[in-house]
């Protein structure tokens, strides 16, 4: 055993010394005293919502639902994507004329995806709280390596899947996970990781380049 990993499990052992030998997790209740719901009113969690996903280096567009088709073949259009990824159930009317599209429907293979311009999904919900997009593998999503592959990722988030707080997230994707085994993904922005030298690198564990397309009412 190494030395480095033998010194993790002795702190492991003397951070354990005074738990009963007999003690199992679900003997110990845990404190939930957070807040479990959101008291912001809608508007202020769509606009919280856009905020956060910005700070993240993603582009948040606010659009109606009648600008949508126009929305994408714009964003497509900016980003120079003209081999497009899409989940099979993806509404026909989303994807411009003139783009290649790459359907999921026989499952590409994982060159496919790479090679591709960038995919176009919808999402499960989001998280005003953190800024975070919440997949599930569900309706206008596709499989998990649909959006991690692809360097481009448009997402189209509607304001009634947008949620305040990560405990009202985790309890409407729990059904997802509990009753149908599907794996969550939560997007925060474009991927970004540093290496050890706390080098920033882009586009490692997902895209490299976001953009969201938050669809809702006419704006005052």
């Amino acid at each position: 055993m190494s030395g480095a990993k033998e010194e993790v499990l002795s702190r492991i052992r003397r951070s354990l010394k005074d738990v009963p030998r007999n003690e199992r997790p679900e003997d110990v209740p845990v404190e939930r005293g957070y807040r479990t719901e959101s008291d912001t009113s809608r508007e202020e969690l769509i606009e919280l919502f856009a905020e956060r996903v910005s700070e993240y280096d993603a582009t948040v567009t606010r659009v109606e639902e009648a600008e949508l088709p126009a929305a994408i073949e714009k964003a497509l259009r900016r980003r120079g994507v003209r081999r497009l990824v899409v989940p099979p159930d993806l509404p026909e009317g989303w994807v411009p004329k003139g783009v290649e599209v790459l359907s999921d429907a026989d499952r590409l293979s994982n060159r496919d995806l790479d090679a591709s311009d960038g995919v176009l999904t919808g999402c499960a919900l989001g998280i005003a709280q953190t800024g975070t997009i919440a997949l599930d593998a569900g309706e206008r999503q596709g499989r998990r390596a649909l959006t991690l592959l692809p360097d481009y990722h448009l997402c189209v988030v509607r304001e009634d899947q947008v949620v305040g707080l990560v405990p009202e997230a985790f309890d409407r994707l729990r059904d997802a996970v509990q009753s149908e085994g599907r794996a969550i993904t939560f997007i925060s922005g474009p991927s970004a990781t540093s290496d050890i030298e706390l080098e920033r690198v882009a586009g490692v564990h997902g895209p490299r380049t976001l953009d969201v397309l938050l669809v809702g009412r006419a704006l005052s």
